[in-house]
This record gives structure tokens, sequence and C-alpha cells, in this order.
């Protein structure tokens, strides 16, 4: 079995240790982990350079998370961290004073700028920091090339006008306050799937789309030019779970992000968002929570199969059982021949 999973960061990480969960109790190796493969497509539009080092937010959460040493009070970082080198950093007004680097995190950050400037690629720099610890599944960068987002937000100094910021900035600064009026990633229209990213979607048994953002994660990953047509092309059933439960997002602010696009906030619009492959969409099936099952036959109008089931991931077998859910879902397409 080979499950190949688009996602982001905090969330995306919690339903990719749930789809590994998931694998092991399904498919076991005999020694604690499973038979089947996971590979994870991770965004890389929030990326940044800050103080001279490349960060990548969405890959180190899930880094941290499946070897286990990220901080699940914070939600992300290291655990045991300590910040002595951000604040000698303020001392010298280096970088961004509300944006700040743990120092074991730092260490991830250096080793991975030092490597790129050694020539190494990014997917080259991933295959490296996966070494470190045994994760269970195969992390790939969406790209190997840099399409940082930046968001143009209305310039409350100059009404009717608007200015342009990286999405950290807006993001954690600005905790996503100021209305964005778009997203757009740098050179997003010369970047093509890394090293091994088309073959993990085509090659796949399942795809996953996993319950992150659909304007900043999954958008980024998916407007890379080439991996749509991988989508397109698979035979695998490609199964999404909503990011959106009875209005509300899960975790983070994409409810920030989808006026942007005209997308409001609910299950069934981000479902039709994505739309299904039979009308040119990226998904096949579409999970949504128990709340918003209401919304099923309208979605399965649309051409897409449909369950609703419980998507809080409260812990580690809630998530599991989520995986599981959308493992059955995407089972059922293929029993039924949809394509």
């Amino acid at each position: 079995m080979q499950i190949t999973v688009l996602a982001g960061g905090v969330g995306g990480s919690r339903f990719v240790r749930g789809v590994r969960e998931e694998c092991a109790r399904r498919w076991p190796d005999g020694m604690g982990g499973t038979e089947a493969s996971v590979t994870v497509v991770v965004n890389t539009g929030d990326d940044i350079w800050l103080a001279g080092v490349r960060l990548m937010p969405d890959f180190d959460s899930l880094l941290y998370s499946l070897a286990g040493v990220n901080d699940t009070e914070r939600g992300w970082g290291r655990a045991g961290e300590t910040e002595r080198v951000a604040a000698e950093l303020r001392e010298w007004g280096v970088g961004w004073p509300w944006f700040t680097l743990g120092d074991l995190d730092l260490g991830t950050h250096l080793a991975r700028t030092a490597w790129l400037r050694e020539g190494a690629s990014l997917s080259e720099v991933a295959t490296r920091l996966q070494t470190r610890w045994p994760l269970g599944v195969r992390l790939l960068p969406a790209t190997d090339t840099e399409v940082d987002t930046y968001v143009e937000v209305t310039d409350a100094d100059a009404p009717g006008s608007t200015r342009e910021m990286h999405f950290q900035e807006w993001w954690t600064r600005h905790r996503a306050a100021l209305p964005a009026v778009a997203f757009r990633q740098r050179n997003i229209e010369v970047a093509r799937p890394a090293n091994g990213v088309a073959e993990a979607i085509t090659g796949a048994d399942l795809v996953l789309v996993a319950p992150s953002n659909p304007v900043v994660s999954i958008g980024t990953i998916l407007a890379i030019p080439g991996i749509r047509e991988a989508i397109a092309e698979t035979p695998a059933p490609v199964v999404g779970i909503s990011p959106i439960i009875g209005g509300k997002v899960v975790r983070g602010m994409a409810d920030a992000c989808l006026p942007a696009i005209g997308v409001e906030t609910s299950a069934a619009a981000v479902g039709r968002h994505y739309g299904a492959r039979a009308t040119g969409g990226v998904l096949d099936a579409w999970l949504v929570d128990e709340t918003d099952a209401a919304s099923v036959p309208a979605l399965e109008a649309s051409g897409l199969l449909v369950a609703s089931v419980p998507l809080w991931m409260r812990d580690l077998g809630t998530s599991a059982a989520l995986a599981g859910a959308a493992i059955d879902l995407g089972a059922e397409w293929r029993g039924g021949h949809r394509m």
C-alpha cells in the first residue's frame, strides 16, 4: 500500500501521525512499523529567509512531530527549547523581534542553510534532515524552487490602496488581522515538482489531501506546475479531508484566507473549491464532519463521493480513526470504479 499525502504544517502533522499509526495497525510489519509506504508532499510556500538562514516552518513541523521531539504545548518548534540566541539577535537588531527562533530550531536552520549554500537542492537537504530520526514516512518538499508567499493587504494608512508583505509577517506579527486581498507565491510560474513528487502522486494507491489551509498550504502545492497534472493522471483515488467544521476552522486562520479567493468558510464551499476530478477538479472523495452532514447530498451532486465522520483530531487515536475513515472512503471509491 502506497499512500501519498499533500499537507501543510501543524494540522498536517497531526493528520500524518494518524496516517502512520493507522497504517501500522492495518499493515503491521511485525516490528512496530508498517509494510505500507507513506510519502508526504509538504507545502513550501511558508518558507522564508530570516537572519541569514532558510526557514521551512511546515516541513520542520512535520519533521519534529513525526520524530516525537516537537513542543506539544506550544504546538510548534522543539520540545525543551531555549531562546538565548534569539535574545542576542534582538540586541543586535537582527531578524524580526516578534518571530522567535529557538536555539534547537536554529540548529536545524543553520544545517539546512549550510547545505543549501554548498549547492544541495532543497529535496536533497530534506533527505539529509530525515536521516536523524526514524520518521516512518518520507517527507518531500513540494518544489525545490523558492516560492515564498506574499500577501497583498489593504493599507489602513492610505485608504483605497494596498501593500504587500511576506506571509509570515501577516500571519505571525499581525495574526492575519489585516484584510487580505490576494496571496501570491514568488516564482511559482517557473517552479516544478521536486524530485520524486510527481512520481509519488502518480504511483500511489491512495492520495490524501490533509485538512490543511486550502489557500496557502494545499493551494500552494496545487499551484506548482505539474502537480495538478500528476493528480489528474494518477489512477489512485484522491480523498480530501475538510479543514472546516461547522463553519469554523479547525486550526490556524484559514477563515482569514478564504475570502481573498472568494470561498466561504464552510466544508461544502471548500469541497466545491477543490472540485471533483471528473469535472476538472482535484478530488474524488471528500470527508466532512458529522456536524456538516447536511451538505453531503449537494456535494455528491457535484461529482464527489462524500462521507461525514468525526474530524476532530484530539489525540493519536482520533487522528488514526480519521485516517482510517479516509482510507476506507478511498477504497469505497475504488470499489465503485469512479473516475
